[in-house]
């Protein structure tokens, strides 16, 4: 199968690498040439523009930053339109607004190319590994289609409901993790505080109820105030908007989201965007006089 990578940034570039090593004949592109050069050697093809990529491809992986983001690489100069062929499957893991997707499906759906938004969770980790959970909205004859792909990228794959779902999914998500990763730094600093041995308090818990992936993977990060990228705080409060915005039409209230979302925003403010998400212990370690 001749599958596209339109996008190969931390998570991108990882995924279309795997997409290769399960034999799909793969043609990328990315804005910024110098991050594909690894994939040479596996066999992965640069297409000139995504309009290129599409051409040469029966299902094309779009997996950019931002809603504006998915709008240039389809429907901009040199877009995955321009070049897809009626019958394609284009498929968004990009984290954007679900009703933007819904609407760049009914473009696409003009000229006979089918769309599903598969956005996923597992950060650069599961990226790497292809053990990513993914979450499917569309129709379901488009997710067998594409099943083959996404199985070389994931490990649990569920169908959520009609285009837009998986968006709507990965809100929810971003949603939990944003009380997740407030709640491990703060216990975390309150050890700190207390003077426990944080790493033994770590797996003390990690055999109850307060168990997370974020606590197992996270919480040394925020005990050394060192945050290598995982997932960057500037994407992180980007998906809580999209989650925000959900939740201001639907009549909502996320009060622990609308606290990371701030959180997120002054750690932006003071040059922190690119660091790893658990950096939100930044601000609770400042806030309880912990400066290093």
């Amino acid at each position: 199968m001749r599958v596209g990578f339109v996008g190969l940034g931390t998570m991108g570039g990882a995924m279309a690498a795997n997409a290769a090593r399960a034999g799909f004949e793969v043609t990328a592109w990315n804005r910024t040439p110098g991050r594909a050069a690894e994939l040479a050697e596996l066999g992965v093809s640069m297409g000139a523009s995504p309009t290129a990529v599409a051409a040469a491809s029966e299902i094309v992986i779009t997996i950019v930053s931002d809603t504006p983001d998915v709008e240039a690489v389809l429907f901009g100069p040199d877009g995955v339109a321009d070049g897809a062929a009626a019958g394609s499957l284009v498929v968004d893991m990009s984290t954007i607004s679900p009703s933007a997707t819904r609407d760049f499906a009914q473009r696409l759906g003009r000229t006979g190319v089918a769309m599903l938004d598969a956005p996923v969770s597992g950060g650069s980790e599961g990226a790497k590994k292809g053990t990513l959970s993914i979450f499917v909205g569309g129709e379901a004859a488009d997710l067998e289609r594409a099943r083959p792909v996404l199985q070389s990228l994931g490990t649990t794959i569920t169908h959520v409901g009609p285009i837009g779902a998986g968006q709507a999914v990965k809100a929810v998500n971003q949603v939990i993790l944003a009380g997740t990763y407030l709640g491990v730094a703060e216990g975390v600093v309150l050890a700190l505080k207390s003077g426990l041995d944080v790493e033994q308090v770590v797996a003390a818990l990690s055999g109850g109820a307060a168990q997370s992936w974020v606590l197992t993977n996270r919480s040394g990060r925020m005990r050394e105030n060192d945050y290598p990228l995982g997932f960057k705080v500037a994407l992180h409060r980007k998906d809580l908007g999209i989650a925000l915005s959900m939740a201001r039409e639907l009549g909502a209230s996320l009060p622990v989201s609308a606290l990371c979302e701030a959180i997120e925003a002054g750690l932006i403010g003071q040059g922190h965007a690119d660091d790893d998400m658990s950096a939100v212990a930044r601000a609770i370690r400042a806030l309880s006089g912990l400066k290093s």
